[in-house]
């Protein structure tokens, strides 16, 4: 049902802070997806768990750190575009409302308020994340900023939720920035389009951060950087798994893996053993071996051409209305309409 949850408030015993902050839980407390998805990934033949268990505490400050790396380019140019074609995005996407999906920081979703602001039209803001603790810090900072939003917040799942979340009362934008649909299988980024598209309304648009293919190693060292941040990150898996499951990962048995599938046009990362080993997840009461050289995919990351967005967003009922790219063509900001099929 539309608004349902656990809804709060935050905000109003808060110094400097003088509007609450309304938030609705539409995940249940307590609830922990991590056990299935381990049982269902670690038994499965090819292995693969998916990447959402990346972000506890350490694994969402190893990503900041990805993000300001050189080899990490998609962050770079994507803020480019919001921070030159604003005034452009705004006139393509006039909203009384911004709905920021994976809000995490509120970094871009201000970057983008201020343009829409001065159009005229903006009044409220609204952001979904799985983590509660990101999705408060977003908050505070927006309403911070821009008291005179109304400000909200749904600690809730954009590929199970979205049903869940409040209809548009005006033209509402939904946003879903850094590339992150490219995280989903091709028939999972259409129904997540479709929803997305809804959750707008027929009035709405959507805004999507898509990256662009390009030359291969480019792509490989965004995701293989010479620090071996990512790798640090993509081994952290093992340790969340490790502390939330009793399970016994040595992180020295496994090496992180990036590389570019032409057949997809995705980058795998992906843990691969370094020996034959049997690790033991106690609260699974679970064994599972791996053979020297076998490899668990944690992550895809889809990267797409111009033709490729315009034929996935029309099977999703939507239509391209505009599409941004940053000064050397690596990066895209595409603005989608519902088109009512």
């Amino acid at each position: 049902m539309p608004g349902s949850g656990l809804r709060g408030t935050l905000g109003s015993n808060r110094p400097g802070i003088v509007p609450e902050i309304e938030i609705t839980r539409h995940i249940p407390e307590g609830e922990r997806t991590l056990p299935a998805d381990v049982r269902d990934g670690l038994t499965a033949e090819p292995k693969a768990i998916p990447p959402k268990h990346f972000y506890d505490r350490v694994g969402s400050e190893l990503f900041e750190r990805i993000t300001r790396l050189p080899e990490y380019y998609p962050t770079r140019a994507e803020r480019e575009i919001l921070e030159t074609r604003g005034p452009e995005i705004a006139s393509l996407c006039p909203a009384t409302e911004l709905f920021e999906l994976g809000s995490g920081s509120a970094e871009k979703a201000l970057l983008l308020v201020e343009p829409m602001l001065t159009a005229g039209e903006l009044r409220a803001y609204t952001a979904v994340d799985v983590s509660e603790s990101a999705l408060v810090g977003s908050l505070e900072e927006m309403v911070t900023t821009h008291p005179e939003l109304t400000v909200e917040g749904h600690v809730a799942d954009m590929t199970r939720h979205l049903g869940e979340l409040p209809p548009p009362e005006g033209p509402r934008t939904v946003a879903l920035l850094g590339g992150t649909i490219g995280n989903f299988s091709p028939s999972a980024r259409v129904e997540l389009l479709r929803a997305m598209g809804e959750l707008a309304g027929p009035d709405g648009r959507l805004l999507i951060g898509c990256d662009l293919i390009k030359d291969p190693e480019v792509l490989v060292a965004a995701y293989d950087d010479s620090e071996g941040v990512t790798a640090m990150f993509n081994l952290n898996l093992l340790a969340i798994i490790n502390r939330e499951l009793g399970a016994d990962f040595d992180l020295a048995d496994f090496e992180h893996i990036a590389r570019w599938n032409p057949d997809e046009e995705w980058i795998e990362m992906r843990l691969r053993a370094r020996r034959d080993l049997t690790v033991t997840i106690s609260e699974l009461d679970l064994t599972v071996g791996f053979r020297e050289g076998e490899e668990l995919l944690t992550e895809t990351s889809a990267k797409f051409t111009h033709e490729r967005i315009a034929a996935e967003l029309t099977e999703g009922g939507l239509e391209v209305t505009g599409l941004l790219t940053d000064s050397t063509d690596r990066f895209a900001l595409v603005i989608a309409e519902p088109t009512g099929a």
